[in-house]
């Protein structure tokens, strides 16, 4: 099984008063959106479930897919481990998965299923960080396929 955890892309701080769900990208968030969405989209199978937090500077980072996407609550900020993981069915599903989240939940998981730590890894705003679990000589492994941030595209 793929997992991409897709952290969203610079945007706004938060205006006195303002919902934090409802911070918007930046002019540079869409570029990065767009940038990482093209990168995605030649390497993405096209089974692979989008998963993306209610927050608006996720699902405008996710829409530069321009693929069908599901609007998960349980994925919004500060999201615990365990509702990343029930989402995606890690490992268990048959499609790769993609989620667009949130720090420092997304650093969190990648350290959780890359070391088995409770770490805050540090993933770039716009970044992905591809992981892969497989069966290798009937032992489960997790490995790191790719890491990407969108100002290196």
């Amino acid at each position: 099984m793929d997992l991409i955890l897709w952290r969203h892309a610079e945007a706004e701080i938060a205006a006195p008063g303002q919902d934090d769900l409802q911070r918007a990208l930046t002019p540079k968030g869409e570029r990065q959106a767009r940038r990482m969405a093209a990168w995605l989209n030649q390497r993405l199978a096209a089974t692979t479930r989008v998963l993306v937090s209610p927050a608006l500077r996720c699902r405008q980072t996710a829409e530069a897919l321009g693929r069908e996407m599901r609007i998960v609550p349980s994925l919004a900020p500060d999201a615990a481990l365990t509702a990343l993981l029930e989402a995606s069915r890690w490992p268990k599903a048959a499609e790769p998965v993609l989620i667009c989240g949130h720090q420092p939940t997304l650093g969190l998981l990648a350290a959780h299923l890359l070391a088995g730590v409770d770490q805050e890894w540090a993933v770039k705003k716009g970044a992905v960080w591809w992981l892969r679990w497989r069966q290798r000589d009937g032992e489960p492994e997790v490995t790191l396929h790719a890491v990407q941030g969108p100002d290196a595209l």
